[in-house]
């Protein structure tokens, strides 16, 4: 019998299995960046990226990163080093997936919930892409739709921009275009009608 999951920060030794659980989720998608891509954000700030672990097994995984507002981060290559990221109250909820075996048992709340719960007093905001008509799941958990905010085509269609003002956070509403803090991308799919199972509930 596998032990229970538990919710851990990223580790180096994590990223193959990262790597593994993101071919899973995405399989059959043009979402899939690949452990060099999803490493390089992790290493930006590794404080704000965890794991879901089954015995010692990457079984699901949030990255986030700080990241200007209104921006995406490049799903075609790997993110520079954090010296060509401007200082940002914004973090970046650009990943969350977790094994199709343990979806439906609510990890993928308890993941964001890591985040939000123990995030730094400097952040203000928490963003994210909603991908492939995930936009109701975010929105269950306090994000809220930017749709004149235009999202790359790389996204896939029906990506929308979301964001979440933190507790005690300066800025408790939307935030406006001349913001400059962060973005992210959570790959998320369709639920209904033939569509893509959600990698993340």
């Amino acid at each position: 019998m596998s032990p229970d999951p538990r919710i851990r920060p990223v580790r180096d030794a994590d990223w193959p299995g990262v790597a593994a659980v993101e071919a899973a989720a995405y399989a059959g998608t043009a979402l899939v960046e690949g452990r060099a891509a999803l490493e390089s954000k992790g290493r930006i700030s590794p404080d704000t990226c965890f794991v879901l672990d089954r015995g010692g097994r990457v079984a699901g995984y949030l990255l986030a990163l700080p990241y200007p507002p209104f921006r995406f981060p490049d799903l075609a290559r790997p993110e520079p080093g954090t010296a060509a990221h401007p200082a940002t109250a914004n973090l970046h909820l650009h990943d969350l997936a977790v094994l199709p075996e343990l979806r439906g048992r609510g990890w993928g709340g308890r993941l964001l919930a890591r985040l939000t719960a123990g995030a730094d007093p400097g952040w203000e905001r928490v963003s994210l892409v909603a991908v492939g008509g995930m936009a109701g799941f975010w929105a269950s958990h306090g994000f809220r739709a930017h749709p004149e905010v235009p999202v790359p085509p790389d996204y896939g269609a029906g990506a929308v921009y979301m964001s979440l003002a933190l507790p005690g956070s300066r800025r408790e509403g939307h935030p406006t275009r001349t913001e400059t803090r962060t973005e992210t991308r959570t790959e998320s799919r369709p639920t209904e009608g033939g569509s893509l199972p959600c990698p993340v509930s």
